[in-house]
C-alpha cells in the first residue's frame, strides 16, 4: 500500500475500547498477518478491511472472496478475535463508478465466504462512507440520500440489515465551517457556547455540527425504512495547520474540537434524535500523514508527528510513571510509557484485564507504534477510536 507518512507503516489502522472494559478493538484499513497473527489469544478485537482496487475482482468472483478470506480471516480466527471486515474506503464516491455497482456483490460474495467457516461466521460485512452520500442534510431532519445512490444504498443497507452490521459515515463539522467560515459557525462546530440551531422540521433544537450531522444521516436511513440501522462515525477530526487560505486550521481550534468532542461523547447525552447514548465515533487521527499531497491541512490532522513527538495535547493522555516495572507478560509484547493511562480511577490493560496494583502496561511489539492502543485505551467507557495514519 502506498504510505502517507515518514513512518513508513503499511498499513492505517485505528484502537479503542468499547463501552464495555473487558476488551479492545484495533481497526485497520488493509489486512496484515502480522498484526492479526501477533493479537492471538488476546481481548484485542480486530477490524479489517478490503481496500477499494479490490473491490471489482471481489464482486465478479466468488472465488477471489474466498481467497481473501482464506488469506486474511480464516487462518486467525478463533484465535485471533475478528469482528468486521470494512469492504472498501468511500467507495460510493471514489469516482470510479464501477464500485457502486460492484460494492453489494463483493459485501455478499465475502460474506458467503466467511459464513462457510463456522470460526468465521460471526465476523460482520460493512463499509465506510462519506457525507457525500447525502444530497440533503441542513436541516438534520431534512437529510436524505442522493438520488443517483439511492438505488445502491438501498440494496447495502439491506444487506446491513440482515447481516446486523453497522452503517458507518465519516461526518466532518471542519469542512462545514470551511464552507460557511462564520465566527458563529465556528462555535457551533467546536462544541462552544452558542445560540443553537432550531430545525423547524422536527421542532429540536442542535448546539453543535457533530449531532447535526450525525441526524441528518439518521434521518436520511429512516427516509429509505432502515430506522433500526446502527450508525458508526468511522472518522472525524479537525486539522491543527493549514495554507494561508484555509479558515480555521489552528492549534486551538483543534484541541477544542477534539476535546470537546471527546466530552460530550462520555457524557452518554447523544444526539437530538438519538438521545441517551453515544456513537461509536473514530477520532482523525493518531499521526500526521506528513507525505499526503493536497492542502496542508491534508497532512495536518495528527496528534502526533510522523517521529512521535506531539503536535499539540489534546487532553486526552495521562502519565503511568507512577507504576513500577515488571516483567512482560509474555514473549512478543513490548512495554511502552504511553500504553498505560489513567481513566478517572479505573486503569486498565490493553488486553482488557483490570490493572493490579504495582503492574505495568504492555503492547504487541509487532502493531507498529506501542503508543497506538494506548491512546485508544483513554476512552474505556465511551467508543473513541484514535486513526492512525
Amino acid at each position: 500500500w502506498r504510505t502517507t507518512s515518514r513512518r513508513h507503516r503499511p498499513l492505517r489502522g485505528s484502537c479503542s475500547l468499547p463501552p464495555s472494559p473487558s476488551s479492545a478493538v484495533l481497526r485497520l484499513y488493509g489486512a496484515d498477518a502480522t498484526i492479526t497473527q501477533s493479537l492471538a489469544g488476546t481481548d484485542i478485537s480486530l477490524v479489517l478491511g478490503v481496500s477499494n482496487s479490490d473491490i471489482p475482482s471481489l464482486a465478479s468472483d466468488p472465488s477471489a472472496a474466498a481467497n481473501w478470506a482464506a488469506v486474511n480471516v480464516l487462518p486467525y480466527v478463533p484465535s485471533s478475535s475478528i469482528s468486521v471486515v470494512s469492504v472498501g474506503n468511500e467507495a460510493l464516491n471514489s469516482g470510479d463508478p464501477s464500485l457502486a455497482s460492484s460494492l453489494l456483490p463483493a459485501m455478499q460474495n465475502l460474506r458467503t465466504a466467511l459464513s462457510a467457516s463456522a470460526a468465521a461466521a460471526t465476523v460482520k460485512v460493512s463499509t465506510v462512507h462519506s457525507m457525500a452520500v447525502l444530497a440533503q442534510s441542513d436541516p438534520p431532519s431534512s437529510g436524505a440520500f442522493h438520488p443517483d445512490l439511492a438505488a445502491y444504498l438501498t440494496g447495502v443497507l439491506g444487506f446491513l440489515r440482515d447481516a446486523g452490521s453497522p452503517f458507518m459515515i465519516n461526518p466532518y463539522p471542519f469542512f462545514a465551517y470551511r464552507s460557511d467560515p462564520r465566527p458563529e459557525t465556528l462555535a457551533f462546530c467546536l462544541f462552544k457556547p452558542n445560540p443553537g440551531r432550531l430545525d423547524a422540521g422536527s421542532k429540536l433544537t442542535y448546539t453543535n455540527m457533530f449531532d447535526a450531522q450525525v441526524d441528518a444521516v439518521r434521518s436520511a436511513l429512516d427516509g429509505l425504512g432502515f430506522p433500526e440501522e446502527e450508525i458508526v462515525v468511522a472518522e472525524t477530526g479537525w486539522p491543527y495547520r493549514g495554507d494561508p487560505d484555509e479558515v480555521g486550521t489552528t492549534v486551538e481550534n483543534a484541541m477544542a474540537f477534539n476535546g470537546n468532542l471527546v466530552a460530550h461523547l462520555r457524557s452518554m447525552a447523544g444526539t437530538p434524535l438519538m438521545p441517551g447514548r453515544s456513537v461509536e465515533t473514530y477520532i482523525f487521527a493518531l499521526y500526521d500523514e506528513d507525505l499526503k499531497p493536497g492542502p496542508t491541512s491534508e497532512r495536518s490532522f495528527g496528534l502526533y508527528r510522523a517521529d512521535q513527538t506531539m503536535n499539540y495535547d489534546a487532553g486526552l493522555t495521562k502519565s503511568c510513571s507512577s507504576i513500577s516495572n515488571t516483567s512482560p507478560p509474555s514473549p512478543g509484547w513490548t512495554q511502552s510509557a504511553e500504553s498505560c493511562v489513567s481513566e478517572v480511577t479505573v486503569q486498565a490493560r490493553v488486553d482488557g484485564r483490570p490493572m493490579q496494583s504495582g503492574e505495568q502496561c504492555y503492547l504487541p511489539s509487532a502493531v507498529g507504534s506501542p503508543a497506538a492502543l494506548g491512546m485508544g485505551l483513554l476512552f474505556r467507557y465511551v467508543p473513541v477510536m484514535l486513526l492512525l495514519t
